[in-house]
């Protein structure tokens, strides 16, 4: 028989046909006999569910009489026994038990990454529900709750399991409708976030997490917790959220160090920084990785690929998901990360410190002074040497966890052959991993030879192979010989084809493909070579990209050396990255961009070994490398960091470009432009460079240069007229021209011909497919609807726009279009939406460490409370804006208006004479913003920033001299090309002069101002 308490009570024969058991008595008790099938249910809990607190007299001979009508009416098998009944029914014949059976073995499917089962076996549950559980017991009180959380919880693992099968905008309306019944809850508010942004709808995922923070501050007056902020900044850093948090994924078992895991983990509660010290092999990667893996908001930062400390820095950055980008004016890297993990509280782990101790230590101890946040757990063969540091040496082995260790390992190489259990095998196991001192390393290697040998041959090579790792005084052997003899060892039972391509696999970094392996190391067919040096553990491949454990990749790299084939090998690693970049250049600039992105990205640690070897061996071929990783570096923001590799490869080419690489010259020129006035020898460069540019009269083979060049040097180097002769007809090359000149129109003040350039330039990169480029006409294009006063539409492209960022995955785009649609809520009016949105772009530029952003959103924050009305408020925005400007080309334009907020906070609390020293300020500011005009080279200001000089100037003239303020107000259209529809800042003026003025009076002055334009402001 089946049985359904989860909705009304139904009950089935074998054969399917409803049985009825009576009246509501009849049902309630059979109901309460159901929740706990198969075991006794006592009289009194019986009674209680069937009468309440005070059952009648005789209650139990009543139910005694009940209990006898289900039995002849339904046939059941209920035993009556000392404490009560039991009704003989297997627990699967329940559908709530076969539900809670079934939820439960979603939800382990799904924590065990298999989300296709989970989300079978969670529909399964869900659909045994037929209406509210319990519906024939009268008073189910607590039962019903718990079983509605139950219900709850398995909704929310089965839109887990499908978030993570890809599932996104058929779940958006599934979880609004569960949030109106659960407005508090986290995990709900998340997926719903997750969906929209699956669903490419991230403006609205941004808006949930809002309505999930106010909701929680109604309810709970708490702010959202940890996780769901991680999310959002996920999100606002244009990112897809990333469910490991940089945790290495782990492919093996973890054996053994029960106790260290909770002890390590206890002292990372109570402690800032724990280092995990030992010899190489001894395990304090993999114990760091089981440490972390169930803790929130971790970070893992891997230093072994460093070969110079001062990358350290970079490093942590680049863990972090942080793009490195073009950062003008001193911002160094240790002090972007400082600018990120200030007001974060993170657990970073830095992984094998001991090559650069002294940087990981000097990273270490700023990070802890300035981030209070901030908890690191470090491991290396020694302590950092920092006060405050916890030390937890790591030992090797037990006996007992070695021998499971090994049996463990041995097992997955031979599932079809496992270790027999006797004693003889116990002793020989034992007597392996003594001999290999309880090395985790050793103890994997060597139970990786039980695929080939048997245990016995295995313990007697130790004897021959192993001297050095005899039970003696281990302090006294150098640790690296350890782990050299189990490498020499296992290298020795290759065969001589196995060696080879082994040692020739050293040449990469970061691992290599299959076809890359084939056409560096010369081996043909290499798949069933590689395939079995995976086998014998010399290699590990994930998705198809084999890679070298360090341990084993130094062994074989002497080998190379010793071979003689080093040189040739690096020269043919060298020359494949090439090809291969060059390959990738100009798919960057299309629709293929965002898959050869990811493929460079995977091959980021070889193109710059590549470079390197170059720089040395061939520096020509090294600019043609640097030239093709250029625009590749734009996008993914590495900019600064290859630098001080620009610089060299400079030196090593020499001060004269070599025949037919100009473009590549220059290329390797701008990016040895810092911005931060570190190097004296940066201006002269900068020269050069520009006299080199004059000096390009064909069609650019690479128009990323101008993009490049406008970015370091100013946008008056993209707005000379010889550059449209420079970049080819192709269809990216007319769209990046169009966009060039839609800047030019803009700032000459002829807004309705730059719109119509934008507009063009954006269908040019619509065709060619390069999201860049598409956000980058996106953004002009919604401030032009802006300005008309159609919100709606400038609203639609900035959408448009953030979509496009986020699939570039660039949080710096991000906070610029966030701005944007900050600026436009403004202007429609919606103070609070603005303010939300100018946090949020200065979250995300703080989160990657770019004051510059930081103080462009706090200024539109200052905007936003002076026209609240708090003006004290708005000064500390403006001041902080002010501080955060950095002097250069990129801030001066918004140093102009956080001068222009001052003012007008000022006026607002009718200090006259303060505002007009601010504004003041602002048109000096203004007039100093000035770009080269092509071809006269006069200096002529920016025609947006003299334009809200004028009308903060007609601000302050207003009351006084109304046609002054009409004349400024037409300078400013004149400037800009019109007026801002529905600015809160201009309307009141412009009202205010037209009441004061005749209609021909305003008329004539306005038309006036917006013939004079610039004199009219610079010249007042």
């Amino acid at each position: 028989m089946r049985f359904g308490i989860l909705g009304p009570l139904d009950v089935r024969a074998p054969d399917g046909t409803p049985l009825d058991p009576g009246g509501p008595r009849p049902r309630a008790l059979l109901t309460l006999l159901l929740l706990d099938a198969g075991s006794t249910v006592s009289v009194r809990r019986l009674a209680d569910g069937l009468y309440g607190d005070e059952p009648p007299a005789g209650a139990a001979n009543a139910l005694q009489s009940q209990i006898s009508r289900l039995r002849g009416r339904l046939g059941l098998a209920i035993e009556a026994g000392p404490g009560g009944y039991r009704l003989a029914v297997s627990p699967d014949a329940v559908d709530l038990h076969r539900f809670e059976r079934l939820a439960r073995a979603g939800r382990e499917a799904l924590a065990g990454g298999d989300p296709a089962r989970a989300a079978g076996l969670l529909r399964e549950a869900l659909g045994l529900w037929r209406g509210p559980a319990l519906a024939d017991l009268p008073d189910a009180g607590s039962l019903l709750v718990r079983l509605d959380e139950l219900r709850l919880a398995a909704v929310q693992d089965r839109v887990e399991a499908e978030l993570a099968l890809g599932g996104g905008a058929e779940l958006v309306p599934e979880l609004r409708g569960l949030l109106a019944e659960h407005p508090i809850s986290e995990r709900l508010h998340g997926q719903l976030m997750r969906a929209l942004v699956a669903a490419g709808r991230p403006a609205e995922a941004l808006t949930a997490y809002e309505e999930a923070r106010h909701a929680l501050a109604d309810a709970l007056g708490a702010e959202p917790s940890p996780e769901l902020s991680a999310l959002h900044l996920e999100l606002l850093r244009g990112r897809e959220p990333a469910p490991q948090r940089g945790v290495p994924a782990q492919l093996t078992r973890f054996v053994g160090r029960d106790e260290e895991l909770a002890r390590i983990g206890a002292l990372l509660a109570a402690e800032r920084l724990v280092s995990l010290t030992g010899p190489g092999g001894a395990g304090k990667t993999r114990l760091a990785v089981e440490v972390v893996r169930p803790l929130p908001d971790v970070c893992f930062v891997e230093l072994a690929p460093l070969d110079d400390g001062s990358r350290a820095a970079h490093a942590v950055l680049a863990a972090l998901g942080v793009r490195d980008g073009f950062h003008p004016q001193g911002v160094d890297t240790t002090e972007r990360l400082l600018s990120v993990l200030r007001d974060r509280e993170v657990l970073l782990v830095l992984d094998n410190c001991e090559h650069l101790v002294d940087d990981a230590a000097r990273v270490t101890g700023l990070l802890l002074a300035a981030c209070p946040g901030v908890r690191i757990l470090a491991t290396s063969r020694e302590g950092l040497g920092i006060t405050g540091e916890v030390l937890w040496p790591v030992p090797p082995l037990g006996a007992g966890p070695a021998a499971r260790l090994f049996a463990d390992r041995a097992a997955a190489v031979r599932p079809d052959r496992a270790l027999p259990q006797d004693e003889r095998t116990r002793r020989l196991t034992e007597e392996v991993c003594a001999a290999l001192d309880g090395l985790p390393l050793a103890i994997e290697l060597a139970a990786a030879r039980l695929r080939t040998l048997t245990l016995d041959e295995l313990a007697a090579r130790l004897g021959d192979r192993f001297r050095l790792l005899s039970r003696g005084d281990r302090t006294k052997a150098p640790r690296h010989r350890t782990l050299h003899a189990v490498v020499e060892w296992s290298w020795e039972l290759l065969d001589d084809a196995e060696r080879e391509l082994a040692r020739r696999l050293t040449v990469f970094s970061g691992g290599a493909t299959c076809d890359a392996v084939e056409a560096v190391c010369g081996v043909p067919h290499p798949e069933d070579l590689l395939a079995s040096l995976v086998e014998k553990s010399f290699l590990d491949v994930v998705e198809g990209r084999y890679a070298m454990l360090r341990t084993i990749r130094a062994y074989c790299a002497r080998q190379l050396a010793e071979a003689g084939e080093e040189d040739r090998l690096r020269d043919a690693h060298a020359a494949y990255f090439l090809r291969l970049a060059e390959r990738a250049e100009p798919r960057l600039r299309g629709a293929a961009q965002l898959p050869w992105l990811a493929r460079l990205d995977a091959e980021q640690p070889n193109l710059d070994t590549a470079l390197r070897r170059l720089t040395r061996a061939a520096p020509h071929d090294g600019l043609r490398l640097m030239a093709a990783l250029s625009w590749f570096w734009r996008l993914r923001g590495r900019y600064g960091e290859r630098t001080a590799l620009a610089v060299d490869l400079l030196a090593a080419v020499g001060p004269k470009p070599p025949e037919g690489l100009v473009e590549e010259y220059l290329l390797c020129l701008i990016n040895t432009v810092a911005g931060d006035g570190a190097d004296p020898a940066e201006p002269g460069r900068v020269a050069r460079a520009d006299g080199l540019f004059d000096t390009l009269v064909r069609p650019l083979r690479r128009p990323v240069l101008v993009v490049l060049w406008s970015i370091a040097g100013g946008p008056a180097r993209a707005m000379r007229d010889e550059v449209r002769a420079q970049v080819d007809a192709d269809p990216w090359g007319v769209a990046l021209l169009d966009l060039g000149l839609g800047f030019q129109e803009l700032f000459a003040g002829r807004a309705d011909a730059s719109e119509a350039v934008f507009a063009r330039a954006l269908a040019g990169f619509r065709v060619t497919g390069d999201r860049w480029g598409m956000a980058n006409c996106l953004d002009p294009l919604a401030m032009f609807a802006d300005w008309r006063g159609d919100r709606v539409r400038a609203l639609e492209l900035l959408d448009e726009g953030l979509v496009r960022v986020r699939e570039l995955a660039a949080p710096e785009e991000t906070a610029d279009l966030l701005h944007r649609r900050a600026t436009v809520l403004l202007h429609g009016g919606d103070l609070a939406g603005a303010a939300a949105h100018y946090t949020r772009s200065a979250a995300l530029a703080r989160s990657v460490g770019i004051p510059d952003k930081v103080a462009t959103a706090r200024r539109g924050l200052g905007d936003v409370a002076r026209l609240s009305g708090e003006t004290a408020r708005a000064r500390g925005h403006y001041g902080a804006a002010l501080e955060a400007c950095a002097a250069n080309w990129f801030s001066r334009a918004e140093r102009v208006r956080i001068l222009i907020g001052l003012g007008r906070a000022a006026l607002a609390e009718s200090r006259v004479r303060e505002a007009a020293d601010w504004f003041e300020q602002a048109r000096g500011s203004a007039c100093d913003t000035g770009v080269r005009a092509s071809g006269a080279g006069a200096r002529v200001s920016d025609s947006g920033e003299l334009a809200e000089v004028a009308e903060a100037l007609a601000s302050l003239a207003v009351t006084v001299d109304p046609e002054e303020a009409a004349r400024l107000l037409g300078a400013a259209h004149g400037l800009r090309g019109l007026l801002i529809d529905g600015d809160p800042d201009v309307v009141p003026v412009e009202e205010a002069a037209r009441a004061r003025l005749s209609a021909a009076a305003y008329e004539q002055a306005f038309e006036q101002g917006r013939s004079l334009r610039a004199a009219a402001v610079s010249e007042r």
